[in-house]
């Protein structure tokens, strides 16, 4: 029900879009969902990288090492097939976008998110890599670094109390909207940001001054 309604959003907004369903963390699916987009639209130029594989929310004294482990296999477990699959066509065409998602703990701890913040962290090393990498085949790679962001699943862990000093350490006073990372994402894919590769964009109101 939820996709139909972003199906929807997107068509009624000039654009056009499919939902294809697959478990990121194993290639076959990856490799079968990129066929359809693929056979849908005839190549892949942009790839977001918007995973959020479950983890556990609690200090490292109380956590055993399958949930600490386990979240940071799946985590590069899903960037690796996703990025590995998109490849071909990508260098083939001399010309790709590939954006992670990923959030401030990874550089900024905070209690019980040891789980998070150390996958988060191996991506974004990852995609500095991929970067360096990729460049002489015309392909930029990038990070948005998302604070705490309204109405989704990851704020939804936090307690009311933890969510209202998430916003009183941040300048602008709020959590994040989906359309403010959403227009970072939107000017990494662009065709004409050429010359942007590795970097990280930190989208937190401010938050990571401090």
């Amino acid at each position: 029900m939820l996709q139909a309604v972003r199906l929807a959003g997107i068509e009624a907004a000039g654009g056009q879009a499919m939902a294809v369903q697959a478990d990121v963390r194993e290639a076959a699916a990856v490799e079968s969902m990129v066929e359809q987009v693929q056979a849908a639209w005839g190549g892949i130029d942009v790839l977001v990288h918007n995973a959020l594989i479950p983890f556990a929310v609690k200090p490292f004294q109380d956590m055993t090492w399958d949930e600490l482990g386990g979240k940071v296999d799946g985590e590069m477990r899903a960037g690796f097939a996703v990025t590995k699959a998109v490849l071909p066509a990508m260098t083939g065409q001399g010309w790709g976008r590939i954006i992670y998602i990923s959030t401030g703990l990874s550089r900024q701890p905070r209690e019980g998110m040891i789980a998070l913040g150390t996958a988060k962290a191996a991506l974004v090393q990852f995609a500095r890599y991929l970067a360096q990498e990729l460049g002489p085949s015309g392909i930029t790679v990038n990070v948005v670094e998302a604070g705490p962001v309204e109405d989704t699943r990851m704020v939804n862990v936090l307690d009311e109390e933890h969510k209202q000093r998430q916003v009183a350490a941040t300048p602008l006073g709020r959590l994040a909207r989906p359309g403010d990372v959403a227009q970072a994402v939107a000017f990494y894919a662009d065709e004409d940001n050429a010359f942007m590769t590795g970097t990280t964009a930190a989208v937190n109101g401010g938050m990571s001054m401090y």
